[in-house]
């Protein structure tokens, strides 16, 4: 069940901190291959770039300051690699291999709540029935909210509060940012709360909205494709996300099925760098139109909060559906390109 996607989100924790400003080392160990390569560290929340480096002698090793703790991204040739917190007068040691952190009050918070989802997660592995699956769950959910709850006025919270806010519905949202205002401070929460909107605006029925994206000096529309009297499939991805790249075999199926039956299918790549969307693209030989650097774009337009998400629009630029896929979205297009040829 796509719950229980939840054991994922062990590495999400954030502490508040110190308002002066204070040094920290992020030291990352790596191999040969890595060398003359570039490392970020990017701001979780606002997506901000707050140092970057050059591997040299098999590691990275950053330097600077910051006035409270950050919840970071280590991004390295392009790919994230882990997530920690940087914090002031912290020296932290990012293993790459397991995506861990050491050093660092967060940094150690982080690996005490990490090991209990572990834990709950070893035992989800190796139970026997839907049942006993099912009290896992509700224990680990158990975990997540009473730890949430008592820290309704700090980052590390926030940090919970944004894995659970992806699961609310807008109207679920709206109600508990009312009750806990704080979190309404942060930009991935704005965000949020902007996307439920549009979102709300794309449903099945409502017209196209139009968006650009631009790269290598050549801009594409969506309207240059989208309600030209013939259907579109778009598919909203990204060169790192594990769950884009499983639906590929499907969306293969449906494009040599319908494709010379009318269907025009879409790639937009979003959220991810431009070489490793045509890397990703090459690899997986998708023979379909893909269009690169859509970055927040295309998903602010639609109020997407995650990938994949596919959308079929009719000949006339209404949606038909949205948010579908396996079996549910061949399925859908079956019946979509059915009732087009009747």
């Amino acid at each position: 069940m796509m719950k229980y996607r939840l054991f994922a989100a062990a590495g999400l924790l954030l502490a508040a901190g110190s308002v002066f400003a204070g040094k920290y080392t992020v030291t990352v160990p790596l191999s040969d291959d890595e060398n003359g390569a570039m490392a970020f560290l990017v701001n979780y929340d606002s997506d901000e770039k707050i140092d970057s480096v050059m591997v040299d002698d098999n590691k990275a090793v950053f330097n600077g300051d910051v006035a409270q703790p950050v919840s970071t991204r280590l991004i390295i040739d392009g790919k994230r690699v882990a997530q920690f917190f940087v914090e002031p007068d912290a020296d932290i040691t990012v293993n790459v291999s397991e995506h861990t952190a050491t050093g660092g009050k967060l940094n150690d918070i982080e690996q005490h709540y990490a090991k209990q989802v572990s834990e709950l997660s070893q035992k989800f592995g190796t139970a026997g029935t839907d049942q006993e699956k099912e009290t896992i769950y509700k224990e680990y959910m158990g975990l997540r909210d009473k730890t949430l709850d008592a820290n309704l006025d700090n980052m590390f919270g926030y940090m919970l509060f944004i894995e659970k806010a992806y699961e609310m519905t807008p109207e679920e949202l709206d109600a508990y940012l009312a009750d806990h205002p704080y979190f309404a401070q942060f930009k991935r929460v704005q965000r949020l709360v902007r996307n439920n909107q549009a979102k709300k605006s794309t449903q099945a029925g409502a017209m196209f909205a139009d968006f650009a994206v631009e790269y290598n000096g050549t801009t594409h529309h969506l309207s240059d494709v989208v309600g030209k009297g013939k259907p579109v499939v778009v598919d909203f991805w990204a060169s790192w996300c594990g769950p884009c790249r499983r639906e590929m075999p499907n969306l293969k199926e449906i494009y040599d099925a319908y494709s010379d039956k009318g269907l025009k299918v879409l790639g937009v790549a979003v959220w991810d760098e431009p070489a490793a969307s045509e890397k990703a693209v090459k690899e997986m030989q998708l023979p379909w139109e893909v269009w690169v650097n859509g970055g927040s774009v295309p998903t602010d337009t639609y109020g997407i909060s995650g990938i994949p998400c596919i959308i079929y629009f009719n000949g006339d630029g209404t949606i038909r559906f949205r948010d579908l896929h396996g079996a549910d979205l061949r399925k859908a297009v079956d019946d979509a390109m059915s009732a087009a040829a009747n």
